[in-house]
């Protein structure tokens, strides 16, 4: 008897064919059709689709994200179901993914996965995702790893994964770590575990008064200011290198801490971890001494889904510290499958 799999579809470009009016992709395709575009996927799980919705996925929220974590975790508490694969526009994949690495609590797989082609395109790229990650989704090797991205015959942890190319194949990698693993042809091999994929953050709720400052040469605390008048919980700056700031930013960032609204830093780096080295107005040793809190190696994005989270479940200086900031970068690796 087949494994049983869940495929939820949310749109995307994995669902969308040209426009011959506008000469451009739009969403057009259904779960059950983009399914049969893969020949004899029966033979590889008994396949449950849902079609959760169909956006571009620009489109996505963080309160649809919300709502689809609750979702996968009905399906994943099922004893019936092995895993979960959900089909997602890639401009904000990394997001999602990550949203649910944090909320989900399951040892079963849960795949995330997209194209980079439409359907109307030579080379569309959809079908050999999708089997890739229901591949990925019935292995018994993928249990406890966390929410995983499959493309492109690779596997990458939702907390380390990021788009690096706007169009390449391949634009789903994880930099600084390398892949999860690989599916090679009907073969699902992992090298190692991921990092830190431990931390759960228990609420059904979200704090959507979140934002985030990209950080550039000359830049004051104007949006800052913005922001604290706006009514900010949270706000997530990526800094520049291991996490420095221009001093025109420090006395806006000091009164942000003093209005008890949580700063966390990351760095604007694709890889790299942020760290208190420099100790001049503005450096990382001095926000750190603010109470600004470090976002080790997290992307801004991530950072900022995480801090939504973590406010809507306890809005506590030390705890939200503690998650950010005691990471666990020590990765195990797995014996050869």
């Amino acid at each position: 008897m087949n494994e049983k799999v869940v495929m939820i579809f949310t749109g995307g470009t994995i669902s969308m064919k040209i426009d011959p009016e506008i000469k451009a992709a739009v969403p057009s395709l259904d779960g059950h059709e983009i399914v049969s575009y893969v020949n004899n996927l029966d033979e590889l799980a008994d396949i449950i689709v849902d079609n959760y919705i169909s956006i571009p996925s620009p489109f996505i929220t963080p309160n649809i994200m919300l709502d689809l974590s609750k979702l996968v975790q009905e399906y994943v508490s099922r004893d019936d179901i092995t895993g979960v694969v959900i089909s997602h526009g890639t401009d904000t994949l990394e997001e999602t993914a990550y949203f649910l690495d944090l909320y989900i609590k399951t040892e079963k797989p849960v795949i995330f996965v997209g194209a980079m082609r439409s359907v109307s395109e030579l080379g569309y790229d959809g079908p050999s995702n999708l089997v890739a990650a229901i591949r990925t989704a019935t292995s018994p090797f993928a249990k406890n790893k966390g929410v995983m991205v499959v493309m492109n015959g690779d596997i990458n942890a939702a907390n380390e994964v990021i788009k690096t190319h706007t169009m390449s194949l391949n634009t789903f990698r994880s930099i600084e770590f390398g892949p999860l693993g690989i599916v090679d042809n009907d073969e699902v091999l992992f090298y190692r575990n991921s990092t830190n994929n431990s931390i759960h953050i228990p609420t059904n709720t979200l704090e959507n008064k979140v934002y985030l400052i990209k950080v550039a040469s000359g830049m004051d605390g104007d949006l800052i200011d913005y922001y604290i008048n706006k009514g900010a919980k949270g706000i997530v700056i990526e800094a520049f290198g291991r996490g420095n700031v221009p001093p025109m930013m420090v006395n806006s960032i000091k009164q942000a801490i003093a209005r008890n609204i949580k700063i966390i830093l990351v760095s604007r780096c694709p890889s790299g971890r942020v760290s208190g080295s420099y100790g001049y107005n503005g450096g990382g040793k001095m926000l750190c001494e603010l109470g600004v809190i470090f976002g080790t190696n997290l992307s801004g994005p991530k950072a900022r889904i995480k801090l939504m989270l973590a406010l809507a479940y306890k809005n506590d200086y030390e705890y939200i510290k503690s998650i950010f900031e005691d990471d666990n970068l020590n990765i195990p690796f797995v014996k050869d499958n």
